[in-house]
């Protein structure tokens, strides 16, 4: 396989421990093996033979290379759109009230219902061509629009399709335990046990990566997640969990206990779910856009995942309800204007710790033996891709090695 090398740049490697913030090599250099990074460091320390195997190579012009941004929570295929909800919502009613008035997620299931996968695919390319466009490499989809098993396999389908028509890896999420479909109202236990039994008929099509639920007042208890969490367990597949959004429900507990590999949203997390979450190890995936679309007032605790050493991750949370957002870029500002993180945190929650919140240990950093997901920034710090609002100063992304 023939090497390649990138030269003038500074490369942020995102690497913990790092002596230098941001894991920051100044005039770097970069070499690529295939599909995997065969070494980084100082340009002056690049070894002479290893350079001398290069066929091709790259002048970065001064840019700033990261590894590939992670977007690790989005609901991205759906169908229709909630605009008059966001009306709604601006005149005063509650995201609660919408919901347990038929709308919020029952609009979009109607919707998604509605749609062929061919639309499904129609509506949700332009939404991830957006992604790609700011430097994203690698996304979750989650399903739980279609609550029923011939519409949560075209959703995850249509997301299996979407990674084979664009330069980005994406990875599945079975979100059944989403909400309570309407032929299911008032009983709720008996729609879970339908999730049941669609989860190892989709798993064994090849349609899922992880498991999901939404553990609230407003969707399901600890009890009925548990029984999702312990087929998938039976499954051997990776469990994450909608958890303390709207209220502390204990979720974050009872993922810790199952090994999840993240919980998200997280305002109402108690120190007691924190400190399981860290025993666990799981990642904390904070939704800023969410937090500002819906105008929520009570912050994600970050002071005590810090001190819990709990990694956080950052993610648009795309979804048509309560995060309408194609830019994960635009959530690294608002992690840190609206949750303070530092930009360091939040560069880091979308690379390394975005990468742990899917269970992939071969990316989110720049290092030997990962794999070559990058991009070239025009830009001279970090920080400045956390600083500017609805900027876009990505110049060239490098997915498994190739440049996109």
């Amino acid at each position: 396989m023939s090497l390649q090398v990138w030269t003038n740049c500074n490369a942020a490697t995102l690497l913990a421990g790092a002596s230098q913030p941001y894991g920051l090599i100044e005039d770097a250099a970069l070499v690529v093996d295939g599909e995997t990074i065969a070494w980084v460091g100082p340009r002056a320390e690049l070894p002479v033979e290893l350079l001398a195997r290069c066929t091709a190579q790259h002048d970065a012009g001064g840019a700033l290379i990261t590894p590939g941004l992670i977007d690790c929570h989005t609901h991205l295929v759906y169908g229709g759109d909630r605009a008059h909800e966001f009306e709604l919502r601006l005149n005063g009613a509650s995201y609660e009230e919408i919901a347990r008035a038929g709308g919020g997620i029952a609009s979009t299931v109607k919707a998604t219902r509605a749609a062929s996968a061919q639309q499904l695919q129609a509506q949700s390319a332009p939404r991830l061509k957006q992604l790609i466009s700011e430097g994203v490499t690698t996304l979750e989809i989650k399903s739980g629009y279609g609550l029923a098993l011939e519409h949560e396999r075209k959703t995850l389908s249509v997301a299996r399709a979407l990674a084979q028509s664009h330069a980005v890896d994406i990875r599945t999420t079975f979100l059944g335990a989403h909400a309570v479909p309407a032929e299911f109202a008032g009983r709720t236990d008996a729609y879970v046990d339908a999730v049941l039994e669609m989860l190892p008929l989709l798993h064994a099509e090849g349609l899922v990566d992880a498991v999901d639920a939404f553990c609230e007042r407003i969707a399901f208890s600890t009890a009925q997640t548990e029984r999702v969490f312990a087929a998938a367990k039976a499954l051997g597949i990776p469990v994450k969990l909608h958890a303390e959004q709207l209220s502390d429900s204990g979720g974050s507990q009872l993922a810790a206990r199952y090994g999840a590999i993240s919980c998200d949203h997280l305002e109402w997390l108690s120190p007691e779910g924190a400190r399981a979450m860290a025993a666990a190890g799981t990642v904390a995936v904070l939704l800023p856009g969410a937090f500002y679309f819906l105008r929520e007032t009570k912050l994600p605790p970050v002071a005590l995942l810090r001190e819990q050493r709990v990694p956080m991750a950052i993610s648009t949370d795309c979804n048509p309800g309560s995060s309408p957002c194609t830019s994960l870029l635009l959530m690294l500002n608002m992690a840190c204007t609206l949750f303070r993180l530092t930009p360091e945190e939040a560069l880091a929650g979308v690379t390394r710790h975005a990468a742990a919140a899917l269970g992939l240990r071969d990316r989110g950093v720049l290092a030997e033996g990962k794999r070559a997901d990058f991009v070239l920034w025009g830009v001279q710090r970090p920080a400045e891709l956390s600083y500017a609002l609805g900027a876009n100063p990505r110049q060239q992304t490098v997915f498994r090695g190739r440049l996109v």
